[in-house]
């Protein structure tokens, strides 16, 4: 989906595989998240989604409409975020909060009938939680235990 500002969101396509092989996280941002390579799964429940920059893939994530979602929310109309980051070689570019700024549009697009997004966040990730509020996510109160530790609960409803 072209949306501006060179930052387009794709589903996941065997294409991009090449494109993901190099993918790298240091282990402090990879012990909150999945790689790409562990979350290409697709499936009707799970759409791994590669967010692209000039024919590049920058960043990556992974929206799921399975049962997962109600561990989260009681909205049965919720789409539920995992396995989001940005390639190292790619960070302080923008390309988290662009990426996040594009999902509305892409999740109104490709998912009409959801109106809302959820996703957990370490405690611990304070960049990832200054992201996600800086583009609209709230912090919902709510929190779960993952197997790193406490995960706080944010909320964005879709406009």
């Amino acid at each position: 989906m072209k949306t501006g500002n060179e930052v387009e969101l794709h589903f996941y396509e065997s294409e991009y595989f090449d494109l993901l092989k190099n993918y790298h996280l240091p282990e402090e941002q990879a012990r909150f998240t999945a790689l790409p390579a562990d979350a290409l799964e697709v499936t009707h429940e799970k759409q791994p989604i590669v967010i692209m920059s000039d024919g590049e893939a920058v960043g990556f994530f992974v929206l799921h409409t399975s049962s997962r979602v109600k561990d989260y929310t009681d909205n049965p109309r919720a789409l539920l975020l995992t396995a989001f980051s940005v390639n190292h070689s790619q960070q302080g570019k923008g390309y988290a909060q662009k990426g996040l700024e594009r999902l509305n549009a892409f999740v109104r697009k490709e998912f009409p009938e959801y109106n809302e997004i959820v996703l957990s966040v370490n405690k611990l990730n304070n960049p990832a939680q200054k992201v996600y509020e800086k583009v609209g996510y709230q912090n919902t109160g709510r929190s779960r235990f993952g197997k790193m530790g406490e995960q706080f609960i944010y909320s964005f409803l879709l406009k």
